[in-house]
């Protein structure tokens, strides 16, 4: 089957945000075809510039989260360099941001400034709580997120202290929020010409994930703890030990359940335990249970479980620690791990896309930019000539 381009290839990205949560939404759609161009601050840049590990001088964090974008330099306090990016406004279908509210007002380059240039603009703002609400004008950043919306408070061992998940997930989670939002907006803007102002906020693109602690606090009030490892809602779904590691087992329906206790640890009666018959059974006498498994477990290594657990067709896996994970064959085969070639660090590797597509797949295309490599060709590509592009350079306008 012929392969036609990208899905989103002539949807043109203004970024203008820096660190996470906004680099992550515009690699994702630069990922599935959009033409990003990045403006980062002159001096220092995007903040993650400054995040280790280096290689060859570059942060490796910012050539995680930028590759597929042309990156130029604007010192926006600068009137000539505002009049730059309003005309890569004018250009753009889309801007994206996440400064602190107030900011773009403060640097001209905020919704209301850049929709009087572009009508049709799509504008999203990431910030930490959002454009309205008394939170509004505070700073915010992925671990406070965490504390603020419950997840650290029912993530850890029961009775143990809370502890934070083991990614920037609120971070990650704004930036996929953000890209289904705008990719909303851009199809009433196909439809109708309108642009419109997006508003996401970390501490709450999280909350619609709450689904099952939602279910048991609106129904009756029940305030969810930490669970270790094990489901909210269904027994046995969680990590056991074995003699040598960790293996996670989804018995998550009587069906599999059974199948464990009768294929797999070769112990039928636990079936019929008036402990164990039901879902309801198992979680109410979980404590009684985990033990109980977790001293089968212990007779044979975590490889031996997991090939009994797939004969059985029992959902079941290895734990693996990251190094692990980017090793598995399957991650490989499914092309999760990719490689660019960097003009600084050289060839590198970095994680592919996850989605898949028969007739239209993403790709990558090119590797996070130098502080500034594409000024001159952008600004040359708009019009401007090379004296002004000199004397703009000269006083610090851009880098």
């Amino acid at each position: 089957m012929t392969q036609a381009a990208p899905p989103l290839a002539g949807i043109k990205i203004l970024d203008l945000s820096q660190i996470m949560a906004g680099p992550y939404c515009t690699m994702v759609l630069a990922d599935l075809g959009a033409e990003v161009i990045k403006v980062e601050k002159t001096g220092a840049g995007d903040d993650s510039r400054e995040m280790g590990p280096y290689v060859n001088g570059e942060s490796t964090c910012f050539a995680q989260i930028n590759r597929n974008k042309q990156g130029i330099a604007l010192n926006l306090k600068d009137p000539e360099a505002r009049e730059v990016l309003y005309d890569l406004a004018r250009w753009a279908d889309v801007v994206v941001e996440n400064y602190r509210v107030g900011v773009t007002k403060s640097l001209g380059v905020d919704y209301e400034t850049l929709s009087r240039i572009n009508p049709r603009l799509v504008y999203c703002s990431i910030s930490g709580y959002g454009h309205s609400g008394p939170y509004a004008g505070k700073g915010g950043f992925d671990l406070v997120a965490q504390g603020m919306s419950g997840i650290m408070s029912m993530t850890g061992e029961p009775g143990g202290r809370p502890l934070k998940s083991g990614i920037a997930i609120y971070d990650v989670g704004a930036g996929l929020t953000a890209v289904y939002a705008i990719l909303a907006a851009c199809i009433h803007q196909m439809k109708t010409g309108e642009g419109q102002h997006i508003d996401i906020a970390l501490a709450e693109c999280g909350l619609p994930w709450f689904v099952w602690e939602a279910a048991a606090y609106f129904a009756d009030g029940t305030v969810p703890q930490g669970t270790g490892s094990r489901h909210r809602v269904s027994a046995p779904y969680q990590a056991f030990g074995t003699r040598q590691g960790y293996i996670m087992i989804g018995a998550a329906n009587q069906r599999t359940w059974e199948r464990l206790c009768a294929d797999v640890l070769e112990r039928p009666e636990l079936i019929t335990d008036p402990r164990f018959i039901t879902n309801s059974d198992r979680l109410a006498n979980i404590a009684e249970l985990e033990p109980l498994l977790e001293a089968e477990f212990a007779r044979a290594d975590a490889a031996e479980w997991i090939e009994r657990c797939e004969r059985a067709s029992v959902p079941c896996g290895p734990i693996n620690d990251f190094g692990q994970a980017m090793q598995d064959p399957h991650y490989l085969a499914r092309g999760m791990v990719q490689e660019l070639e960097h003009p600084a660090l050289g060839r590198m590797k970095t994680i592919g896309i996850p989605t898949k597509f028969s007739r239209t797949p993403g790709s990558l295309r090119s590797a996070a930019p130098l502080m500034g490599q594409h000024t001159d060709e952008v600004l040359r590509r708009f019009g401007v000539p090379e004296d002004r592009i000199a004397g703009m350079r000269a006083r610090g306008v851009i880098a």
